[in-house]
């Protein structure tokens, strides 16, 4: 019986390579016929952002990510799993977050890599502040409901 897969989860304040972080997952490994990235990054959201700030609990956000990223490893036959989520100041077209789901079959893949980015974009604990080009603060974003209804397709049928 294979070792179960440990999900990776790491919130940093520095930048991702994609490539990098792919290899890492799938170097040496010939179980490996599928690997789905999403990789989010800062919009400029028509020349009015500067940046976005993020913030977290530190040990919380970690926690709750692994928490789903576990039961994602759980529900979809997975050969590794790795979720990276950045805090801090980030400017328009630089990485926030990445997801790498790897698996024997795409099916997989791309559905473990799908519900994590649902529950990362509609439950996991960041506070996400603009920043204008203007010098104004844009407030706090709140979480979208179209991320929250994306969210519900994941849940168990009662």
């Amino acid at each position: 019986m294979p070792a179960a897969v440990v999900p990776t989860v790491r919130i940093q304040r520095e930048d991702f390579d994609v490539a990098a972080e792919i290899a890492r997952l799938t170097q040496g490994r010939a179980d490996i016929g599928a690997v789905v990235t999403f990789s989010g990054l800062c919009r400029d959201e028509q020349g009015a952002l500067s940046a976005l700030e993020l913030e977290h609990y530190p040990g919380m956000a970690e926690a709750e990510i692994s928490r789903i990223a576990t039961e994602a490893v759980q529900r979809w036959p997975l050969q590794g799993l790795t979720a990276i989520h950045r805090h801090g100041k980030i400017a328009p077209g630089d990485n926030i977050v990445l997801v790498v789901a790897a698996s024997a079959h795409r099916q997989a893949a791309f559905e473990a890599a799908n519900f994590l980015m649902d529950y990362l974009k509609s439950r996991a604990p960041f506070w996400k502040k603009e920043h204008r080009t203007d010098g104004s603060e844009g407030g706090w974003v709140e979480a979208k409901e179209a991320d929250a209804r994306a969210a519900q397709r994941w849940k168990p049928s009662e």
